[in-house]
């Protein structure tokens, strides 16, 4: 007779993907790399040096995608602006049809690494993205059509006064609500054997669970046994966020992401799941994104492609795996910050990066 309470088949296999999540992620890049070593479209007698010559970009970009999978933020947000601002001082300054590539197939891998990490620490609420990358996609699709008729500069400059306005909200929010419960309190924690009133899913790693009251309030459990405790109230707020940086999303490539963290903290939403559940966000729409850009010319009759013969393969092969890794790393760095920590960084990011886009939009580049 089979026993009610035992894991299903389908809640085994999610666990088993989970605990072994980085196998299979870090087989990703391995076999990127090897294909464009080995492929069609890599020179087919490179110079002395070809494949070395950029194995500085590694640690920058590790470095980079683990501050902005920390964050929740898009990958482009670093990357473009360093591409643009810093990378010409050392090798020769980049095409800006280069400088998309790069981004996009860095910021791919990058954020599906980091979105599949922050789901196995149990930090991401599904029900949530899904409204949220529902609400946002229309945007991101105008948007990205917009991009093909209206001057890059504006964008830049509208962007850049949308994430100062981000920046001053988030210095001035309070990311202490919903914070994990720690071992100095009397709040239980999970347990695997029932012995606790908080959720505790068999097809989460460890104590991991989700518990839905009938009034809406959730209670989440991560993979280490903190808890969250939250509603998703206020979608109207999150959806006026999402939409405006949906429509940047589109038109510059970055914006959801840090226009949208701010609309989940403002609406009560425990600021690591806000970070966890924004990674879905900000991966779906950037693939869309991506697409329409890519494939979207012709719609608004403006002829645009994207010619991967002409991709600087010896600069990918070091940023991809380290965007990867970035992406691993991320969950593990924002369940260790202090809340503060985190706002502060955030808020700081936010500004620096619209001081760059103003620099954009004025031709200071």
């Amino acid at each position: 007779m089979t026993d009610p309470g035992a894991p299903s088949s389908r809640e085994r296999a999610t666990k088993l993907f989970l605990k072994y999540q980085h196998v299979f992620v870090f087989l990703a890049p391995a076999v990127f790399v090897v294909g464009v070593f080995f492929g069609p479209l890599a020179p087919a007698d490179p110079a002395p040096g070809y494949w070395t010559n950029y194995w500085w970009l590694f640690p920058v970009f590790l470095t980079g995608a683990t501050i902005v999978n920390t964050v929740g933020i898009s990958g482009s947000a670093l990357f473009v602006p360093f591409l643009i601002f810093v990378f010409p001082l050392f090798a020769e300054p980049l095409e800006a049809e280069t400088l998309v590539k790069i981004g996009l197939i860095s910021e791919s891998f990058g954020l599906s690494s980091s979105s599949i990490a922050f789901v196995q620490y149990g930090l991401v609420d599904r029900k949530l993205a899904l409204s949220l990358v529902a609400g946002g996609l229309p945007f991101v699709v105008g948007g990205a059509l917009l991009s093909f008729v209206i001057p890059e500069p504006v964008f830049h400059a509208l962007l850049g006064i949308a994430l100062l306005a981000a920046s001053y909200l988030l210095f001035r929010a309070d990311l202490g609500h919903g914070d994990t419960a720690d071992s100095d309190n009397d709040q239980p924690t999970a347990a695997a054997d029932g012995g606790s009133n908080l959720p505790d899913d068999p097809g989460k790693l460890g104590p991991a669970g989700v518990r839905v009251d009938d009034d809406g309030a959730v209670t989440r459990v991560d993979r280490d046994g903190d808890t969250y405790e939250y509603d998703r109230g206020g979608y109207l707020r999150r959806f006026a966020n999402y939409s405006v940086g949906g429509t940047f999303q589109g038109l510059a490539g970055f914006g959801i992401g840090e226009l949208g963290i701010i609309s989940m903290l403002s609406s009560k939403i425990p600021v690591r799941v806000a970070i966890g559940t924004n990674h879905i966000v900000v991966a779906s729409t950037a693939i869309i994104a991506s697409l329409v850009h890519v494939f979207g010319g012709g719609l608004v009759g403006a002829g645009h492609s994207m010619d991967l013969t002409t991709t600087p393969w010896n600069m990918v092969v070091w940023t991809v795996p380290a965007t990867v890794t970035g992406g691993q790393v991320a969950p593990y760095v924002s369940a260790a910050l202090d809340t503060e920590t985190i706002k502060q960084g955030v808020g700081g990011l936010f500004a620096i990066i619209a001081t760059a886009l103003f620099l954009m939009a004025t031709g200071g580049i």
